[in-house]
């Protein structure tokens, strides 16, 4: 039972001073019961010598002569004065050394108590330090956002009163501008100031409060040792050889056995114990940003003109320090292995009888949550320094009002000299993501134009492949005209074109030519392709459509994706499409197209009549047939059997992810959660895992094979043949998983076949190697259907 897990309170934390407190008193109690002794020994040593003499004063008449009473009683007074030297000798060792060793000890002890309490002090107080600046930028923050709310207010009067120009509106958009820069700066400080708070309060309640307190037991420890040494001194110092004083010493020595300097705060502990402190967390306050106008996003940095440079040298300072943290570490580390090569961890002192590496861990622990809390705020800002990318960096101030430029753009009083617009192009893919341009691009030379949105400003981009990947943004001139650096056009397709034609640069510095435009595939359709119908969903990322292609007027199942959903979810939206595109497989639902011509996204399916298959069957529960349910399972393996030939692991794999077609056909879907790999380490956390669906691999490592799919599969042969149960009913998430880990496997559902259910009890074995694989399982469900059919003939 130790210190760092038990006495984290503060009550418990005043016991402990209470505690080392009693200690030093009784030091004072044992100092002066030995002063006490010294003397009493010295006197009783004297009056013995004393008894001695008045012994050796016998009768020297010749009466006595030859007689053995007076050998044998002279005998005994000199035996009598050397026990009266002993006690001296011993008087005098005590003094000067048990005596001393008290001393010693007593002002160590005071020494370690308040080393130990300003510790305490000094890290508590760097927290609440910690926790005030954390107050105070927040109500700075406010102070700035309310100076940005009056200058935008007033540059929008300004605007409206002086309509284009003038000297005035230049002095109100400069403060309008300074305003913006402020507010985003402290926005970016009160950013990285609850990343070091939550880390501090992390490594406060993990590393340091328990580091000083199990290195405070090692010294407490350390001189509950030193104490029974001395006492051990003492009593050697006070032992006696008559049988009388044979049996105390010898009851003494007992008692000291009991004295064992690992047990000695274990009754202590356990009446003052405390429950480690709760965690403390830092929350961004939402309210900040909710006028910023999308700009200012909760706990992420923004990087824009007015911020970049301040990142980057912020950046700067933190791998700097970071350097010089990590140095420390290893000059201590270097030290302690030295230190300890040499022997010197030796007991010469009392300083010297703790072990050496205790003295430097609490500073290497230091050193260790100083450099944690820097990488976090490295890495939040390296993050967001990633997502520029090659793209310019963006202006950090709103000069428009209602999303309008406060410059009219011209461009369409310009007549083209031809109908055709940039979205007739065929190189050009509306929203289309960056990573699936990359995807597109892979000869030097290759190029497409798409549009992207940052900070909610729309904006058109040319993506090159060029030694790498390039992309710029159409610049728009004063006059409206869009333009590289070279001359500018009335359109955009017009700029491209003059680009590709003219076979020039698009910058400079870049050298990027275009060479090849690489048209929309086949499965990127225009939005105004598909005519949305019904509602008949809702998915993670927006509503689920019947719609109808203009073009067949076939019948299509469209999800759509939230306009307002960040860059990263739309990405994952697409993901689905993406993998789908290339499946075709009667029990894997089919990709009709992907519309990212303009927003909203939308990926659109082939309409699946009889929806989920969980809600299939909880509808149908009463008539469905064992026969029924079985060509279910059979569907589901046939699909994943696929899947398993093309390296796709589902991780999704349930009944609501399943959808009913005719003749109660089941097809695989939803696909958002699937990578196309052997194997798939989760590194983003388990958030949104369906815990009761996944394997223990995959939960207790992040590990994914399609071995973890084999798991689900078994789980969803339950689903089907409970008829729409749910699995583990009446567990939570974590005692299902708790349950699982020890052995239990959920019960077959009624009147499901016995081969089935052993079938679902090898899917569900721990091992992953000992689960078989989709090919085996269609094998074993196709021949027990076969069985199925020969029995009913």
């Amino acid at each position: 039972m130790g210190f760092s897990t038990t006495l984290q309170g503060r009550s418990a934390h005043e016991a402990l001073l209470m505690r080392q407190d009693a200690e030093l008193r009784l030091l004072e109690t044992m100092k002066r019961c030995m002063i006490l002794k010294v003397r009493c020994d010295r006197e009783y040593a004297v009056a013995l010598s004393a008894a001695v003499t008045q012994g050796l004063k016998i009768d020297r008449s010749d009466e006595l002569s030859g007689s053995l009473v007076v050998a044998a009683w002279r005998s005994m007074m000199e035996e009598l004065d050397n026990t009266s030297k002993l006690i001296k000798q011993n008087a005098d060792s005590i003094e000067s050394k048990t005596l001393d060793a008290l001393n010693t000890m007593y002002t160590e002890k005071r020494k370690a108590r308040k080393q130990y309490q300003e510790e305490h002090t000094r890290i508590a107080q760097q927290f609440t330090h910690l926790s005030e600046d954390v107050t105070r930028k927040k109500v700075e923050y406010q102070k700035y956002l309310e100076l940005y709310k009056l200058m935008r207010s007033r540059f929008e009067e300004h605007y409206v009163k002086s309509g284009r120009g003038g000297r005035k509106l230049d002095e109100v958009r400069d403060k309008y501008q300074k305003a913006c820069r402020k507010l985003h700066l402290t926005h970016n400080e009160y950013v990285l100031l609850l990343c070091e708070a939550t880390e501090f309060e992390k490594d406060f309640r993990t590393v340091l409060l328990p580091g000083l307190l199990e290195y405070q037991q090692s010294v407490q420890e350390g001189y509950i040792l030193a104490w029974r040494q001395l006492l051990q001194e003492l009593v050697q110092f006070s032992d006696f050889t008559s049988e009388k004083y044979k049996e105390i010493q010898k009851r003494i020595e007992n008692s000291l056995e009991s004295v064992k300097h690992t047990e000695e705060y274990n009754d202590f502990t356990e009446k003052h114990k405390t429950t480690p402190n709760d965690p403390i967390k830092f929350n961004f306050d939402d309210s900040l940003v909710e006028e910023s106008a999308g700009k200012l996003l909760p706990n992420e940095l923004t990087v824009d003109n007015l911020t970049v440079e301040w990142l980057r040298t912020k950046l700067s300072e933190l791998e700097t320090s970071i350097k010089e943290v990590q140095e420390k570490k290893a000059t201590i580390n270097t030290s302690n292995h030295e230190m300890l090569h040499n022997g010197k961890n030796s007991n010469s002192d009392l300083s010297c009888r703790l072990p050496i590496a205790d003295t430097n861990k609490k500073e290497l622990n230091e050193l260790k949550c100083q450099e944690r809390k820097m990488l976090k705020q490295t890495e939040l800002i390296k993050s967001a320094l990633n997502e520029l990318g090659c793209e310019e960096v963006p202006s950090g101030c709103d000069l428009s009002i209602d999303n309008q430029p406060f410059i009219s753009n011209s461009s369409e009083q310009v007549a083209l000299s031809t109908n055709k617009t940039l979205m007739d192009e065929e190189w050009f893919h509306g929203v289309l993501p960056r990573e699936e341009v990359v995807r597109l691009l892979t000869q030097d030379g290759d190029f497409l134009v798409r549009e992207t949105t940052r900070n909610d400003e729309c904006q058109t981009v040319l993506s090159v492949c060029w030694g790498g990947h390039k992309h710029f943004i159409v610049q728009t001139t004063t006059e409206g005209l869009y333009r590289f650096e070279g001359p500018a056009f009335p359109s955009i397709r017009e700029l491209i074109l003059y680009q590709f034609n003219g076979g020039l640069p698009v910058t400079g510095r870049s050298g990027a030519i275009l060479y090849k435009p690489i048209p929309r595939e086949r499965w990127e359709l225009n939005n105004d392709d598909v005519v949305l119908l019904d509602k008949i969903g809702r998915g993670n990322f927006g509503d689920v459509y019947k719609a109808q292609l203009k073009s067949t007027g076939q019948d299509v199942a469209v999800k759509t994706c939230r306009v307002t959903l960040p860059e990263d979810h739309k990405k994952k939206f697409l993901q689905e499409g993406r993998i789908l595109k290339q499946y075709d497989h009667p029990n894997i639902v089919k990709l009709i197209g992907i519309c990212v011509q303009k927003q909203p996204i939308m990926i659109v399916m082939e309409l699946v009549p009889g929806g989920s298959l969980l809600t299939f069957l909880r509808k149908n529960s009463t008539i469905l047939t064992e026969g029924q349910l079985m060509n279910m399972c059979l569907d589901a393996s046939a699909g994943m059997r696929y899947l398993e030939s093309k390296n796709c692991i589902h991780r999704d794999l349930a009944a609501r992810n399943c959808l009913v077609g005719y003749s109660n056909t089941v097809k695989i879907s939803d696909f958002g959660m699937s990578r196309e790999e052997e194997e798939y380490i989760v590194s983003d956390g388990m958030k949104q895992i369906p815990i009761k669906w996944t394997a223990p691999e995959a939960l207790n490592f992040g590990k994914y094979t399609s071995l973890c799919d084999v798991w689900s599969y078994g789980i969803l042969c339950w689903e089907i043949f409970s008829r729409g149960g749910t699995p583990y009913s009446g567990l939570s998430n974590s005692k299902a998983r708790e349950k699982i880990d020890s052995g239990y496997r959920m019960p077959a559902p009624e009147n499901t076949p016995d081969e089935m259910y052993r079938l679902m009890l090898r899917c569900w074995e721990y091992q992953p190697e000992n689960r078989p694989n989709f090919e085996q399982i269609f094998t074993v469900v196709d021949t027990l259907c076969q069985a199925y059919k020969i029995s009913f003939l």
